[in-house]
């Protein structure tokens, strides 16, 4: 099975998602199964993981709804309140439908210690009880407080999602590939290979400007904790869904074949049990 581990679905509502802004006009419209299904079939993806993009449980809501009525929805990723001393409850509710695989809240949006705060904490360590992951999504300069958040949950299975957004654009490297490193060295820790393109020049944007961070990413975490992701349909911003695809296919053509099904399904479905 060839597995996109990260995209998402939403029906667009300019009050609700204000993070689209007037930059973002190829995306200020619904995105729903329909319009993914057959860019899937397209470029040969078997299934896909649906992530959360607002923090709502009606966004859970509306993401397992989907999955069940469309098969190639293999997993969602949801959000609930991991800091609310009641999430026990929440988790507990939607736990209940198998297709919910992790939690995931918008970290990037938070300041640099959010991580680590108490009530965060206790959410998170709750998530094993219930055989969820959790979707790190921060940025490059959150990267060191996230080193000490997942040593303080080891047993606790983690994805950083878009390699921490480094500074492509700008070729920015040393600090992240610092952190990336010692990231990677907690074996708990996975990393999804998407939202590359967001962070490099939407109009102009190389091949070889990916090549430098994806060396790292690969020489760090390895071809058996990374996995294809294309952040679909936010990756419209800067190229199709076919470019997201072929710049992570070129760079693994010389790797064995059962090094590129890891990368392109295997890991992902080992890490959502799917």
């Amino acid at each position: 099975m060839v597995l996109d581990s990260h995209q998402h679905f939403w029906q667009y509502n300019p009050e609700r998602d204000t993070w689209i802004d007037e930059t973002m006009q190829v995306i200020r419209r619904d995105f729903m199964p329909d319009d993914l299904k057959p860019v899937l079939i397209e470029n040969n993806i078997d299934a896909c993981v649906a992530v959360q993009a607002d923090q709502s449980k009606e966004e859970t809501r509306f993401l397992l709804n989907l999955a069940k009525e469309n098969t190639f929805i293999k997993g969602v990723v949801g959000w609930v309140d991991l800091c609310n001393e009641n999430v026990e409850e929440s988790l507990y509710y939607f736990s209940q439908d198998k297709i919910l695989k992790g939690i995931r809240h918008i970290v990037q949006a938070e300041k640099n210690d959010f991580l680590l705060r108490e009530d965060f904490q206790r959410g998170i360590s709750i998530l094993l009880k219930y055989d969820l992951t959790y979707d790190i999504l921060i940025r490059n300069e959150q990267l060191e407080n996230t080193i000490e958040f997942v040593k303080r949950n080891p047993n606790q299975l983690f994805v950083l999602d878009h390699i921490a957004k480094p500074d492509i654009k700008n070729g920015y490297i040393e600090m992240w590939k610092k952190n990336i490193e010692d990231l990677s060295k907690h074996d708990n820790v996975f990393c999804k290979v998407s939202g590359l393109l967001t962070e490099a020049d939407w109009l102009q944007w190389q091949y070889e400007d990916f090549l430098p961070y994806l060396d790292i990413v690969f020489e760090s975490f390895g071809t058996d904790r990374t996995m294809f992701g294309s952040d679909w349909p936010v990756c419209l911003l800067a190229a199709s869904y076919r470019d997201a695809k072929a710049i992570v296919e070129k760079y693994i053509e010389t790797f064995s074949k059962a090094e590129k099904e890891n990368f392109m399904g295997r890991n992902a479905r080992k890490f959502y049990k799917i």
